[in-house]
């Protein structure tokens, strides 16, 4: 069985597959000093609490944005697991070509994102991950990963609204009934939601001018299901599209280069 991790810079979502079936899935707080052991304890409980354990697993596949956890989780890895993990980076095989300018400086997310998207619905089609950051990507037709656009996230803008105002306190995340506020939080509310809509929207139509009016939107990410029953751009939302990724990106690793005819 392979656990997949993709870790973010707030939280970090895990999930075992056996074969291409998602067996568990699930999110803990992503915890920059944590441990090896800490991490192996933390996923082992979650895991006994639904009839598992750390031990059954076989594989490992980590993409990780932080790079204190990449280390900490290639240790649990050969610690726990008794076998190297696949970190997403340099000299992994992903089967697309990165046509930007540093693909070292490349998100190990937005890699199997890209991956995962193409593979399912084709080309083109651009990714719209909700997390610490809203991050856009962009995927040729053939599979080529062209380039993508960053943005502050929902709760990093919500976070820094409340802070830098005086007057005004964090409120939850939730889609508001209208965009004039009738009162603080109403309008805060309107702001952070209708705002990040427009946003997203307005950035992917520009995309969609310069790759066709016939790209595939896809979402991704926690706060996704929040803002795309409001939008007019997003197709479809998929929670689990980075753990399918790994599990892609795993199993193109897994085979031999003779088997793919693939060097990438």
């Amino acid at each position: 069985m392979l656990l997949a991790i993709d870790v973010g810079n707030t939280q970090t979502q895990a999930g075992v597959y056996s074969g291409e079936e998602l067996l568990h899935e699930w999110r803990i707080s992503t915890e920059r000093g944590a441990t090896a052991d800490e991490l192996a304890a933390d996923h082992d409980q979650i895991l006994r609490l639904r009839g598992g354990s750390l031990g059954e697993l076989d594989e490992m596949i980590v993409a990780s944005v932080v790079p204190t956890l990449s280390a900490a989780y290639a240790s649990l890895a050969v610690k726990y697991l008794h076998r190297e993990a696949t970190i997403i980076g340099p000299g992994v095989r992903t089967g697309i070509s990165l046509a930007i300018d540093n693909p070292r400086e490349l998100g190990a997310d937005r890699i199997v994102n890209a991956v995962a998207a193409h593979r399912r619905h084709g080309g083109p089609c651009i990714v719209v991950d909700f997390g610490t950051a809203t991050t856009f990507d962009a995927v040729s037709e053939s599979g080529e990963y062209l380039g993508g656009a960053i943005a502050p996230g929902i709760e990093t803008s919500l976070d820094a609204l409340a802070s830098r105002a005086a007057r005004l306190a964090r409120v939850d995340l939730v889609a508001p009934p209208r965009v004039i506020g009738k009162s603080t939080a109403e309008s805060m509310r309107s702001g952070i939601v209708f705002g990040t809509v427009a946003m997203v929207d307005g950035v992917v139509a520009r995309m969609k001018e310069e790759l066709g009016p016939d790209t595939f939107v896809l979402a991704t990410g926690g706060l996704a299901a929040l803002v795309c029953p409001l939008s007019v751009e997003i197709d479809e939302n998929d929670p689990l599209l980075t753990l399918e990724g790994l599990r892609m990106v795993h199993e193109l690793n897994a085979r031999r280069p003779a088997e793919t005819g693939d060097p990438r």
